[in-house]
C-alpha cells in the first residue's frame, strides 16, 4: 500500500497579474443606465436603458425592425392568447393599422378570448373553480357564435378570416377590440392554427371537426405563402410555447421547399419563461446561417409595450 505524499502549497511567487486598463472588459463606462426623469420622452428613457444584455438587445432589435419595415419586409406576428388576456390587444390591432404588421397567427385559444372581448368587452373564466361542476368552457354564447362562423366559413376561406368576418357583420359592440376584425378591416391576413381538442368550443355539440380542420388547413397554406415573402424580414413568437413555433417551423420549410429564398430573419421570442420549442424552431434552427434569433424573457404585458414604444421611436 503506498503512502500518500502530502501536498506542497503553489509558489504564489510565480502568479502573473496584469494592469486593469489594458484588460477587454464587457461592461464599460458608457453603457451604464441613465436615471429616468419626470416627463422625459419615451425614447430619452430607451436610451437611458444600460446598453448591457437584454436592454441593448431591445434597442438593436427595434431599430432592425424599424429598417426593415422602411425596407419594405414583411414582419409577421404569431401568439397565444395569453397576451390578449393581458390586454395588448389595442397594441397588435394599432400595429396592424399602421402597416407595421404584414400577417398574425393565432393558436386556436385565441380566438375564444378576442371573440369575448368583442362580444361582451370581457374574457378568461376561472378554470379551477368551474371545473369541478363541468361548467368550464361551456358559453352558449362562445360556442354558438365561433363554431356557427367557422362551419359557415365561404368556400377557400380560412378560419381567421371567416371568425373576423363574422364578428364585423355581427356588428358587436366591443368589435374595436378584436384583433380578428381588424384583419378584416385593414386587410390584414390572421391565421388560426388548431389542435382538435385543445379549444374549449370543441366541447360543444355544435362543433363541426370537418370544418375546423378545413379552415385551419387553409390558414396553414396562408401561413406558408406568408413565410414565402420573410426574405430579411421578421417573425414574432409571443407567448405560444408549442402550436405556433410548430406550425411556423413547418410553414417556412414549405416555402422554402417551393423554391422560396427565405434568409437573413429576424426572429423574437417573448414569453415569461423559456420554453424548448420556441427556442429550436423560432429563434435557432430558421435563422441559422444568414439570420439572427433573439429572445426577450418577460411578462408580456411588460416586455411586449416595450418593444413596440422602441419601434415607434426608432420609426
Amino acid at each position: 500500500m503506498s503512502v500518500r505524499r502530502p501536498l506542497k502549497p503553489l509558489d504564489l511567487s510565480k502568479v502573473k497579474t496584469y494592469r486593469l486598463k489594458s484588460r477587454h472588459s464587457l461592461v464599460q463606462r458608457d453603457a451604464l443606465a441613465t436615471p429616468p426623469r419626470p416627463g422625459q420622452s419615451v425614447s430619452d428613457f430607451l436610451g437611458g436603458l444600460p446598453q448591457v444584455l437584454a436592454a441593448r438587445d431591445l434597442n438593436d432589435v427595434a431599430a432592425e425592425i424599424a429598417r426593415r419595415h422602411r425596407a419594405g419586409r414583411t414582419v409577421a406576428l404569431g401568439m397565444g392568447a395569453h397576451p390578449i388576456k393581458v390586454g395588448l390587444s389595442p397594441l397588435i390591432i394599432d400595429f396592424m393599422r399602421r402597416g407595421l404588421l404584414q400577417a398574425v397567427a393565432f393558436n386556436g385559444a385565441s380566438i375564444i378570448h378576442d371573440f369575448e372581448m368583442a362580444y361582451a368587452g370581457k374574457t378568461s373564466e376561472d378554470v379551477a373553480a368551474n371545473l369541478a361542476d363541468g361548467s368550464f368552457g361551456m358559453s352558449e354564447d362562445t360556442g354558438r357564435f365561433l363554431n356557427e362562423a367557422i362551419a359557415n366559413a365561404y368556400e377557400g376561406e380560412g378560419l381567421g378570416a371567416a371568425v373576423g368576418r363574422a364578428i364585423v357583420e355581427a356588428h358587436l359592440p366591443y368589435a374595436a377590440n378584436s384583433i380578428l376584425a381588424a384583419g378584416i378591416l385593414y386587410g390584414v391576413p390572421v391565421t388560426v392554427h388548431v389542435a382538435i381538442g385543445t379549444d374549449i368550443i370543441h366541447m360543444h355539440p355544435s362543433a363541426d371537426g370537418a370544418a375546423i380542420g378545413a379552415t385551419s388547413l387553409r390558414d396553414f397554406h396562408t401561413l406558408a405563402a406568408v413565410a414565402a415573402t420573410l426574405q430579411g424580414g421578421v417573425f414574432i413568437n409571443l407567448g405560444s410555447a408549442v402550436l405556433i413555433p410548430e406550425v411556423f417551423l413547418k410553414a417556412l420549410n414549405l416555402a422554402r421547399n417551393v423554391g422560396k429564398r427565405v434568409e437573413k430573419l429576424l426572429t423574437i421570442d417573448m414569453d415569461f419563461v423559456r420554453h424548448y420549442r420556441p427556442q429550436m424552431n423560432v429563434v435557432q434552427r430558421p435563422t441559422r446561417g444568414t439570420g439572427r434569433g433573439y429572445h426577450f424573457t418577460g411578462h408580456h404585458e411588460i416586455m411586449f409595450p416595450l418593444l413596440c414604444a422602441a419601434v415607434l421611436e426608432k420609426l
